[in-house]
């Protein structure tokens, strides 16, 4: 069942426009439904999670009669594009030149600090609380009302099915009731697409996705033509980063990552000795699962040096220390995958040669910082949003839709779905 918001009603008294207003057509794609075999998914035992198709419950085959949808024809176009994939609701008002014309965002991380980690059903009801005033906020600060924007793009997946479901309500409903075109927005693409937003980066280009619940290398041939090269054999490395400040008791309201690399800032990264993940794979892939249980037990193994019983916390320094330490090996792992995809791509691909990191991961500073070092080693151009715009929010949506825009590609409203997982990309 959807998630429904009463309170647009007061967003949405203006009268209906008729979609015929718009000239300019587009084929857009709906989706049906199909379930891996099992020769599929057991064909993929042992392969990068990015590119396991088993994990996914459904993948999408393209339905060719799907009805037309208008789109914007005149330019520069806005886009109302609307974030609720996880914990944030997020909301922006984008042109198609680039221009952030009006944002807001409604975080939650004082509601989930005390649990240690996102609570699914607190989420969805702070969405529902706050998505009408955040929708109000952007449209505010952009000086616009809801019936002057051209277009509406909602992040659809993949995410937390029952948080996903009131951005994709709110949004639905704004766009069936006012007639404006509807894109549906893939996440992770949305992520990448983000570093398109005012910079001079073209296709292709070999992208690098960190955050929360993935970690994914990408060769990236154009909007929809994505390739996975490397991911992750087990966590993620914002999940490590998340598990790592749990370890610490560091207060993880803001997020795991941003807690443990503001710590590592004072610490040593050579006092604790953990093993870089598979040194002996020449490959693409990525692991942090032993990473992180190595960490555990020095946590605990600290612990006991210091005599301290079960329970009890470490000081500050020691914490630090451990932090910095997991923060280096964890940046060596990185940079070591990252150097086996340049020399890779330069012999399979010559004629790529940037590199673009993107996710809530990729603000941290030092992971920036050493990613770069290995593009100017080799020659390749280095490409990030600003930090701020690398965690969720309501531009990447907004974004995104414009880029399927000009591609001329919609969504139909009154079909779109939202999906827990939401594959897009092909193994390379």
């Amino acid at each position: 069942m959807f998630v429904r918001c009463p309170s647009l009603r007061l967003l949405l008294s203006s009268p209906h426009r008729s979609r015929a207003a718009t000239s300019t057509l587009c084929s857009s794609t709906s989706r049906l439904y199909t379930t891996p075999s099992k020769q599929e998914r057991r064909a993929n035992i042992g392969k990068a999670k990015a590119v396991d198709r088993g994990q996914y419950p459904n993948r999408y085959v393209h339905n060719p009669n799907t009805p037309l949808s208008g789109l914007p024809q005149t330019s520069p176009f806005t886009v109302l594009g609307i974030e609720t994939s996880c914990d944030d609701t997020g909301v922006a008002v984008v042109d198609s030149t680039g221009r952030i014309l009006g944002e807001s965002l409604a975080s939650q991380a004082s509601i989930h600090e005390n649990f240690g980690g996102i609570v699914p059903g607190l989420a969805r009801e702070a969405h529902a609380l706050n998505i009408q005033s955040t929708i109000s906020d952007a449209l505010n600060k952009a000086g616009m009302d809801v019936t002057e924007v051209d277009a509406v793009a909602v992040t659809v997946g993949p995410g937390l099915e029952i948080c996903l479901r009131v951005g994709c309500e709110a949004a639905k409903t704004l766009a069936i009731t006012h007639s404006k075109p509807f894109v549906g927005v893939h996440h992770l693409e949305a992520h990448i697409l983000m570093s398109r937003l005012n910079s001079s980066l073209e296709f292709p280009f070999l992208s690098l996705l960190v955050s929360g619940g993935h970690c994914q290398l990408l060769r990236c041939d154009g909007i929809g033509e994505y390739k996975v090269v490397g991911g992750t054999l087990d966590d993620s490395l914002g999940e490590a980063y998340d598990k790592v400040a749990r370890m610490l008791n560091l207060p993880v309201g803001g997020g795991g990552g941003p807690a443990v690399e503001k710590l590592a800032l004072k610490g040593d990264p050579t006092v604790v000795k953990l093993p870089v993940p598979m040194q002996q794979r020449k490959d693409c892939d990525f692991s942090f699962a032993g990473l992180k249980n190595a960490f555990r037990m020095a946590v605990g193994k600290m612990k006991e040096i210091r005599g301290i019983e079960e329970g009890g916390d470490l000081e500050e320094q020691d914490k630090a220390d451990l932090a910095a330490s997991f923060q280096n090996v964890a940046i060596k792992h990185l940079s070591q995958r990252i150097k086996y995809a340049i020399n890779n791509t330069k012999e399979d691909a010559p004629s790529i040669n940037k590199l673009v990191v993107v996710g809530g991961v990729a603000a941290n500073k030092a992971i920036r910082e050493s990613l770069k070092r290995i593009c100017d080693d080799n020659e390749w151009e280095f490409f990030v949003p600003e930090a701020r715009l690398c965690t969720d929010n309501g531009v990447m949506a907004a974004w995104a839709g414009i880029e399927k825009i000009n591609c001329r590609i919609s969504d139909v409203a009154e079909t779109q779905e939202v999906f827990a997982r939401y594959p897009f990309s092909k193994q390379l």
